[in-house]
């Protein structure tokens, strides 16, 4: 498996939140989309769109502050398919709690898609 880089960083807002100040997983899961699909763009040299996420599981709450970073790493090439593990890590904003925590994974996977959104070949 290929070194996961970093795609995406952004910080986690109170919008984003429950009353109780944690992130909706929703909002995650988008985040990592993004971070999957540029990535996903990049191999297939051109427009990709998301067919299926799996084994998503998040293992820690994200919490209102928290600097959210997304890194990828390629999963499978396929004729016109990308899968992609993204990986997603926080900075917690209190100073004490610095270091990076991994809060989830899940494989997202791409098909490259023509001008008018048929599949094409990713090589």
């Amino acid at each position: 498996m290929e070194q996961k880089i970093p795609s995406t960083r952004t910080i986690a807002m109170p919008a984003d939140a429950n009353p109780n100040g944690d992130i909706f997983g929703g909002w995650l899961m988008s985040q990592m989309d993004i971070a999957g699909g540029a990535y996903a763009y990049q191999i297939a040299k051109g427009r990709v769109v998301t067919v299926a996420v799996d084994g998503m599981t998040f293992h820690k709450p994200v919490q209102v502050g928290d600097q959210v970073s997304c890194y990828c790493s390629t999963q499978r090439i396929g004729n016109t398919s990308v899968s992609v593990l993204v990986e997603t890590w926080i900075r917690r904003r209190v100073e004490s709690l610095a270091s990076e925590e991994k809060v989830t994974a899940g494989v997202f996977t791409f098909v490259a898609i023509d001008d008018d959104g048929k599949p094409r070949s990713v090589m």
